[in-house]
């Protein structure tokens, strides 16, 4: 037998440590995948206080590496947990940089030091490999929190023999967060001087750490085949386009899988009462739950619930739901959303919930419990995203026979087939133009189609029997390292 594949995942945030979107989702599934395709799974991410307070078996170990950061060499505590009996995850732990309330900003902003945060976290993934003794093949790497890492492996640790062969994949979650900081801040990489120049980490004179990983790693990919596409267009590059169409031959898209261990009505521990294809009626007690949940009135069991689970961000869409709302409200409907974002948006659903109280229930928080929930006891789920990178609530509700209502973008586009009528095909419904107008149209295309049991059950049948399981992902993303390890060979 080959000797498996050493396969080093470094990520800001993984489930069921700490999460604030769909990266921790992929993180902390597709390790559990990639292990019976022959990997060895290592995981590190920083040991926040989310982390500190998930209740999870974790363990200090007793042992400190030193890390270097400009001219000081700061200390790092170790702690250990696990993902299953053989997938081992390490955090990095200094409460000064991780110790706080919010993985990277407040509602209020970004934190001040995230540049030191996170070149701290991208050395130590690298000291902690050594003195852990793990040697990995290729690292994983995920997001601009760690998009540093080619770029060491490419200059100061090029002659280390403990990295000689350790290729590197970089994945894309988001384009437009991409680790923009003062070119001030170079100096804390460590990196040499010449790294920083437009060919390198700089960009319009300042650094930008999503840039090094698409510019150093042996291979980039994005979350959706879509993404991988629109992000080497000006509309949804963020000035990264350029170099990503330079890098074109090196650029891949994966769909991300769902963890149906975690995701599925039949067996799900949060729901009241589960349910599949062949027994529909455990979904109609989860609506009665949900709104019991939100203190909702029992009538609303009758109409259409319509449900977002969702960062409160312009990019999710929530400007063209703003200027909608009093017409949404002015339909036989309830709503539910659950999420936390920007302050602005914080203040106008605690208005709407206030204003609608017969039928709008707002929870600005972040709660796994309440979001299982949401997804079974909806009937539509609204997604208007001004962009998508994959998206994963829309493949979750599909799963749970709530049928999405999607803007044609990024993953969205790759995931929901519009339904058809006359043929019975399709799993939601997704309009094109990113404009209020269409959006509201689609939501009335859904309604109607509501009140229509035999449409509305094929519907719900579609819906349940779309397969993105987490297989097929782990897959293709093997082949990728593959991909990444042959390239690496043939660099050295």
């Amino acid at each position: 037998m080959d000797k498996p594949l050493k396969i080093l995942f470094a990520t800001p945030e993984a489930v069921p440590f700490a999460k604030t979107g769909g990266l921790a989702d992929v993180a902390g599934a597709l390790p559990k995948y990639l292990q019976p395709l022959g990997c060895e799974v290592v995981l590190i991410m920083p040991y926040y206080r989310m982390v500190k307070r998930s209740g999870l078996p974790i363990q200090y170990l007793g042992e400190e590496i030193e890390v270097p950061l400009r001219e000081e060499t700061l200390r790092a505590e170790v702690y250990q947990s696990q993902l299953e009996p053989n997938i081992m995850v390490y955090f990095i732990g200094r409460d000064e940089f991780f110790d706080r309330e919010y993985l990277y900003s407040t509602p209020k902003g970004d934190y001040f030091d995230n540049a030191e945060r996170f070149v701290f976290f991208t050395r130590a993934v690298l000291h902690l490999a050594r003195h852990i003794g793990f040697s990995p093949d290729l690292i994983h790497h995920h997001e601009w929190q760690t998009g540093l890492i080619p770029a060491y492996l490419k200059s100061i640790y090029e002659n280390d023999p403990f990295f000689a062969h350790t290729a590197t994949v970089f994945t894309i979650h988001n384009i437009a967060y991409q680790g923009l900081f003062k070119k001030e801040k170079f100096s804390l990489t460590g990196l040499p001087s010449e790294m920083y120049n437009p060919e390198g980490v700089e960009f319009w004179e300042r650094i930008n750490l999503m840039k090094a990983g698409i510019v150093y790693a042996d291979v980039i990919n994005t979350v959706s085949q879509k993404y991988s596409e629109e992000i080497q267009s000006p509309e949804y590059g963020y000035g990264l386009e350029g170099i990503l169409r330079k890098r074109n031959a090196d650029l891949y898209g994966i769909l991300n899988g769902v963890d149906y261990q975690e995701w599925d009505p039949a067996h799900d521990s949060h729901l009241i009462a589960r349910y599949d294809l062949r027994d529909l009626s455990g979904k109609q007690e989860c609506k009665r739950d949900l709104l019991k949940e939100f203190g909702l009135p029992a009538a609303l069991e009758k109409v259409p619930l319509l449900g977002m689970i969702s960062r409160l961000a312009d990019q999710k869409g929530f400007d063209l739901l703003a200027e909608i709302l009093d017409q949404l409200f002015s339909f036989d409907l309830g709503f539910v959303l659950l999420g936390t974002g920007e302050q602005k948006y914080h203040d106008l659903f605690q208005q709407v919930a206030q204003k609608y109280p017969q039928k709008a229930g707002i929870r600005i928080a972040y709660d796994d419990r309440l979001a299982h929930k949401i997804e079974a006891g909806a009937d539509l789920f609204l997604m208007p995203s001004k962009y998508e990178p994959c998206g994963l609530n829309q493949i979750y509700s599909l799963k749970y026979g709530t049928i999405p209502v999607v803007r044609a973008t990024g993953g969205l586009d790759d995931t929901i087939t519009h339904y058809d009528p006359s043929k019975g095909t399709g799993n939601g419904f997704k309009f094109a133009r990113y404009d209020a107008k269409e959006f509201l149209n689609q939501i009335k295309t859904a309604i109607i189609f509501y009140a229509q049991p035999e449409h509305w059950t094929k519907l719900v049948r579609n819906a349940m029997n779309s397969d993105f399981s987490w297989h097929r992902s782990a897959e293709a993303y093997l082949q990728l390292y593959r991909r990444a390890i042959e390239k690496r060979k043939g660099s050295i």
